[in-house]
């Protein structure tokens, strides 16, 4: 924010300049178009001065159109906004409405509609959201730093998790409150946000895996987050200690380890494979408590797998480019 805030103070700051050594009237308008073009990337910077001169434009015209045939009164304001809003919004523009608002109003201000003044109004537009487009392609503060402190927090909480998941097939009246869940979506969303922003700050080059890394990385740990979820609500259901769940258990140790490496290797998979298999030779439960255990462990086995799935999806789609050489951890 606060750079953002720096950045609109100098492009308001050169609109008004700008205007001043044109002899635009009134220059003031030049500033605040200028503030109400900065934005937060790149893209939408461009974006959003490519709707705002369109709207205006269109404004323009109408509010010339409609004061020619109905002359200069507050009443022709309302049909204007009547008549040319329900059209800057089907047409996708509706974000244009403050800025074609500005220039209509300078010509009612001024009762007369010549090519001078319409002259004046465009070049008022190409002044503020000019000066508004060119601060924001020059600079944009990066997130890279910011991004890799998210994962690792990420990374921090979600072996914390898998750390407690352990400890409570070991001890199920072990209690949590459950903080690291919380601060884990709180940490993921940041993320999630702040690599659209990275990603919308590249005009070009967009779709390179280097570019769609972070999208991806955060929307992974979203889906592995649900499956965290889903293993909780079994966990809830393993109120005895018994051997299977020990068993379980060193996954969840090894698993609070991997979720830190760069890289998927597939141990936690395989080894919950051969558990499966292992847990068939076993006798069959002997009591119903034991019989229900057993089956919310299994189907925490099942949710596990699928948070291995996710992992292993995203490694393959990363493996199959070369342009990238960053590692992904389970």
């Amino acid at each position: 924010m606060g750079i953002r805030v720096i950045k609109t103070a100098v492009a308001a700051l050169a609109a008004l300049y700008i205007a001043h050594y044109l002899g635009l009237q009134p220059p003031l308008a030049a500033g605040l178009l200028a503030i109400l073009g900065v934005e937060v990337t790149r893209m939408r910077g461009l974006k959003s001065a490519f709707v705002r001169f369109i709207a205006s434009v269109l404004g323009l015209f109408f509010a010339s159109l409609l004061f020619m045939l109905l002359g200069f009164h507050l009443w022709t304001i309302s049909i204007f906004i009547l008549v040319t809003f329900p059209i800057l919004s089907r047409f996708y523009l509706k974000d244009g409405v403050v800025t074609s608002s500005v220039i209509v109003f300078h010509i009612y201000a001024r009762e007369e509609v010549t090519a001078a003044l319409i002259g004046n109004e465009i070049l008022l537009l190409l002044t503020g959201l000019g000066c508004a487009t060119i601060i924001n392609l020059l600079y944009m503060p990066k997130e890279e730093k910011r991004l890799t402190e998210l994962r690792r927090q990420t990374e921090e909480k979600f072996s914390v998790i898998f750390s407690y998941m352990a400890q409570t097939l070991r001890t199920p009246t072990i209690v949590w409150n459950g903080q690291e869940l919380l601060e884990a979506s709180k940490v993921i969303e940041e993320g999630r946000r702040r690599s659209e922003l990275s990603r919308e700050n590249r005009i070009w080059g967009q779709d390179d895996e280097y570019w769609r890394y972070w999208p991806t990385y955060f929307d992974m740990r979203q889906q592995q987050f649900e499956s965290i979820g889903q293993m909780l609500v079994q966990l809830a259901f393993v109120y005895e200690t018994l051997p299977q769940g020990e068993l379980v258990a060193e996954l969840f140790d090894h698993l609070a380890d991997d979720v830190k490496s760069d890289v998927y290797e597939g141990a936690v998979e395989q080894s919950l494979t051969e558990l499966k298999e292992r847990f068939r030779s076993m006798p069959l439960p002997v009591t119903r408590e034991e019989f229900e255990i057993r089956a919310a462990i299994l189907r925490l086995m099942h949710d596990l797998l699928r948070y291995l799935e996710i992992a292993k999806r995203w490694k393959k789609q990363k493996d199959s480019r070369k342009a990238v050489t960053r590692g992904q951890s389970a």
